[in-house]
């Protein structure tokens, strides 16, 4: 048996570094609703914990593993930390993930157009 010390992995490639990354970072249902708050507007740290039942460090720190997973962006106004959606991650996001449902919207979108078909025969 090799040494699995000696075992090299391939490298992964960035672009499904970031998926897993913001993948993990959406898991914790708190920070899909940090997402969901910030996705049409900016809004401060202390405006996003006012929505939840913790501690302002733990918003602090839920919002730097989504900052850091790429999918917020933070900008700061003197003192206080601004945050909103970056909409092109969270576009390549979805797009890197389509490939899960492209096949069953082919298989709804054929289904449907059959179905109207046999609407229109019988309709005549």
């Amino acid at each position: 048996m090799k040494n699995l010390e000696s075992l090299t992995l391939p490298e992964v490639p960035a672009e499904i570094g970031a998926v897993d990354a913001a993948l993990k970072a959406i898991a914790e249902p708190r920070r899909r609703e940090i997402l969901r708050l910030v996705r049409d507007a900016e809004r401060s740290s202390g405006e996003i914990a006012a929505h939840f039942d913790v501690s302002g460090p733990a918003i602090s720190q839920h919002l730097r593993v989504l900052r850091e997973a790429g999918l917020v962006n933070e900008r700061r106004e003197g003192t206080r930390h601004l945050f909103s959606a970056d909409r092109k991650a969270l576009l390549e996001l979805r797009d890197s993930l389509s490939w899960l449902w492209d096949e069953g919207l082919r298989d709804l979108k054929r289904s449907a157009e059959d179905e109207a078909r046999r609407a229109t025969r019988r309709a005549r």
